[in-house]
């Protein structure tokens, strides 16, 4: 992992678009009145024809990207992930998901690391509000490399496919887009605990066992890249040779990563699992460091968890 390069999963995104579109004459993209700030203006300058800024009306968007799928076009969707799985949630459920249409929805600045916007802006339900709808996949990418691989192979997955990406610069984890849907990366294989994480966690995650290793703690951390379907396997194998089970992400731990993993448990190997995330509070307003740290989504934090696993 390469702390000193960070790159935003966001501009990873808008990068990604463009190389879709030279090689895709079928790709379109849509924003709503946001498209500086999700990326996909660099999309838009390169391909004006293939662009669609629909305004602030999330759920046209939706509506619009849904009748460019009947057509044959690959739409992909973006917008700030509160306005993407919230606002425009009906047009999602009914005109995308029930007619299981070629639909992809980037939901950017997810999260609390959006930072001054507050909580209104810091979409913490969005991952339960996409995996509990029937056909929908579910991808949250931690880094620039993953992000890039995602939105490439989103494009071999005909149907509705939640991308959540991140405002926050991040750094870079991966070397090569060595990855696979649906399939979880174990980095170590250290039997104290298993961390599952998500999105931005996952270098929290790594942080934390760096740190641990000199304290003579083996952990491994699982990057859980694809939440819907999840890597069952994974999960089952981690719980039957690992201690603790701990799952941390910049979400609430209501309906979220958290609990998708606790399902897994409860159906193939019941074990406790320790879920680091949002409390079921909202956030706060402030920069996004800050933010992090005072909810405790962060490589400390989980560090004393795996430290003190009996007080959690």
């Amino acid at each position: 992992m390469n702390l000193d390069k960070k790159i935003a999963t966001r501009q990873s995104f808008g990068e990604a678009l463009v190389e879709l579109g030279k090689s895709n004459q079928n790709i379109v993209v849509l924003d709503a009145d946001l498209s500086v700030a999700t990326k996909t203006s660099i999309f838009a300058k390169e391909f004006p024809n293939c662009f669609f800024d629909i305004g602030i009306a999330e759920q046209d968007m939706i509506a619009t990207a849904a009748g460019l799928a009947t057509c044959g076009k690959i739409p992909f969707a973006a917008t700030f992930a509160a306005f993407a799985t919230g606002r425009a949630y009906d047009q999602i459920r009914n005109s995308v998901c029930y007619p299981n249409l070629n639909v992809k929805i980037a939901g950017t600045h997810s999260g609390i690391t959006v930072g001054e916007d507050g909580a209104t802006h810091q979409m913490l339900e969005d991952i339960g509000l996409m995996r509990g709808l029937p056909n929908m996949k579910v991808i949250c990418p931690s880094d620039d490399i993953q992000t890039k691989w995602a939105i490439e192979e989103v494009t071999k997955i005909d149907g509705p496919v939640y991308i959540r990406l991140c405002r926050l610069a991040t750094p870079v984890i991966y070397e090569e887009k060595s990855f696979t849907f649906g399939k979880a990366i174990m980095h170590g294989n250290g039997t104290e605990a298993t961390v599952f994480a998500t999105g931005d966690m996952v270098s929290a995650a790594l942080q934390a066992q760096e740190e641990l290793k000199k304290q003579t703690i083996d952990i491994r951390v699982v990057d859980i890249h694809t939440i819907k379907p999840i890597d069952k396997e994974m999960i089952v194998k981690c719980a039957q040779e690992t201690k603790t089970l701990i799952s941390i992400e910049d979400h609430s731990i209501l309906g979220g990563l958290g609990t998708a993993i606790s399902e897994v448990l409860t159906d193939e190997c019941p074990k406790k699992l320790v879920r680091l995330g949002m409390q079921d509070v909202f956030g706060k307003s402030g920069k996004a460091q800050e933010l992090l740290d005072y909810f405790e989504l962060n490589a400390e934090k989980i560090v004393k968890c795996v430290k003190n696993i009996d007080s959690f």
